[in-house]
């Protein structure tokens, strides 16, 4: 029996079994076509098999279970995915719910950077401020209070540094 001959007597019988697992017709259609390339790469030793069909059906058991499993899976990856992304939603979702109205109140907001800047020594407060609300540059900030460059700097670390503990709190 050539490959053709065989094809023809046998393509629609182990597509119909294989449908009978995977469920998809296009599944089942792609696994029967994968035994079929590899028996037409290989069709002399095939040929020469004494229980051709039992070999055939056991290739596509094979097949099916290994589909069945990457869908498993797949599904199981996507499960979890789904999972996390809820847990985010309701997380985000409930950090929302509790959020204190209160808390964006322009008043307070000024109010607690003012209690923050009155915790720094003087001149590191006025540093800070000619910096950061007035939006002078290092340098201009040096030159006006006859200070050097390095002494700025270090007084604006040491006030980002009180200040992110004090604004912690």
């Amino acid at each position: 029996m050539t490959f053709d001959e065989f094809y023809i007597l046998w393509y629609s019988r182990m597509k119909r079994f294989a449908r009978e697992y995977v469920i998809s017709e296009d599944d089942a259609e792609d696994i029967v076509q994968d035994i079929c390339l590899e028996l037409y790469e290989r069709y002399d030793l095939f040929a020469d098999r004494a229980n051709r069909t039992a070999y055939l059906f056991t290739a596509i058991k094979n097949r099916c279970i290994d589909h069945l499993r990457r869908k498993m899976i797949e599904q199981d990856s996507f499960s979890r995915i789904q999972e996390e992304h809820r847990l985010t939603l309701r997380m985000k979702f409930d950090s929302l719910e509790v959020l204190d109205d209160n808390l964006f109140n322009e008043n307070d907001i000024e109010d607690v950077i003012r209690k923050a800047l009155a915790t720094l020594p003087e001149r590191c407060r006025q540093i800070v401020v000619l910096h950061k609300i007035e939006g002078k540059k290092q340098k201009v900030i040096a030159e006006e209070l006859n200070i050097s460059l390095k002494t700025v700097e270090n007084q604006l670390t040491i006030a980002y540094k009180k200040l992110r503990e004090e604004l912690q709190k």
